[in-house]
């Protein structure tokens, strides 16, 4: 019989939604923003010019989501999307100024929750979970792709 609160893909997700739900109130009181919207203003933060499709990879959104998110990002002024050169389906997605205002101040934010949250590891208990959160991500990876399942 599977025992749920220790079945590793539930604790994941359980996880998961109480700490996006814990920023994502902070999001929404201080920035009016979505959990999808901080992480599409968020991964534009690091590599300016993706596609909704690229970002929706790796923000784990589907393409409602995605699509939702980017309208009310670039009504917002946070965003912009400019034509793409090579592939007229999709367009290149870019920080505003407002854009980039929000992510300096969600930046610092995100940290010290962060820095709470770990507040009680050692630096080594950090290195490992790391370690081990980047083994799960890439056999998650690997068993996505076999057919076994």
């Amino acid at each position: 019989m599977l025992n749920l609160p220790r079945f590793l893909p539930y604790r994941l997700t359980k996880l998961s939604g109480f700490i996006s739900r814990n920023l994502g109130n902070i999001y929404s009181e201080r920035f009016n923003l979505t959990i999808p919207e901080w992480r599409i203003i968020a991964l534009l933060g690091s590599e300016e010019g993706l596609t909704a499709q690229a970002i929706g990879i790796q923000a784990s959104l589907d393409k409602v989501r995605m699509s939702r998110a980017v309208d009310r990002l670039v009504k917002s002024g946070r965003i912009t999307k400019q034509a793409h050169k090579t592939d007229r389906r999709s367009s290149l997605l870019y920080l505003t100024e407002s854009g980039r205002e929000v992510l300096e101040k969600i930046v610092p934010l995100a940290q010290q929750y962060e820095d709470r949250l770990l507040k009680d590891f050692n630096a080594e208990e950090i290195e490992l979970l790391d370690s081990f959160l980047n083994r799960l991500d890439s056999k998650a990876e690997s068993l996505q792709e076999d057919k076994i399942f």
